[in-house]
């Protein structure tokens, strides 16, 4: 299994070549399909937004079995997240764990229409998304009330991956261990849909 230094630099090459439209990856070929039939060695676990254009695999040009990929609207962490997490850890030994926001991340815009005017017509379900990336947010609008709302948003982005890899770091026994002992390390990135790079700005390495 590939150390985490070494992983966070596969998926640094792995989405310089996605923005330089220079993939080398074909996410279904068919030999490495049946390779992996008999099991998986993911060297990296992405815990990213639904939102349908950052798919993981693409953006860090990476093939079958390389990512273990869980997806939620707005990255967030909830006992599901933690728990695939610490399985993928557990389970295949793997060692870089990203939290992965966006630009334009509708979940976060969503939640600032909801501290705005609150509707009170939300699902429940919903409403969780809403809730836990609010604070976050209501934080942004007390520091900075002269800020517009796309500049809020922009840092509230950042704030909420911090959020979540922050619960991810003191959320979980399991994973506090290994990050602390056995060479886990948890990222937070953000991907850019204007540029198509990512920045991955908590946690990383210099």
């Amino acid at each position: 299994m590939l150390p985490a230094a070494q992983a966070l630099e596969c998926l640094r090459e792995g989405n310089r070549r996605f923005a330089a439209n220079e993939p080398t990856h074909r996410v279904g070929a068919e030999a490495r399909r049946r390779e992996l039939a008999d099991g998986q060695e993911p060297f990296a676990i992405i815990l990213g937004c639904s939102d349908s254009r950052v798919p993981a695999e693409i953006i860090f040009d990476q093939g079958l079995g390389d990512l273990f990929v869980i997806r939620v609207a707005g990255n967030i962490v909830e006992p599901s997240q933690i728990g695939s997490i610490e399985f993928a850890v557990g389970k295949f030994g793997t060692r870089l764990v990203i939290v992965l926001g966006h630009s334009q991340c509708g979940a976060i815009e969503e939640t600032m229409r909801e501290i705005e005017e609150p509707t009170g017509v939300r699902s429940d379900n919903v409403r969780a998304i809403v809730d836990f990336i609010r604070p976050s947010l209501e934080s942004l609008l007390e520091q900075s009330p002269g800020d517009n709302p796309d500049a809020v948003v922009r840092k509230a982005v950042r704030a909420n991956v911090r959020t979540s890899a922050g619960r991810l770091r003191h959320g979980s026994e399991i994973i506090e261990k290994l990050e602390r002992d056995d060479g886990l390390l948890i990222v937070g990135a953000e991907y850019s849909l204007e540029t198509g790079l990512v920045d991955f700005f908590d946690g990383a390495p210099p």
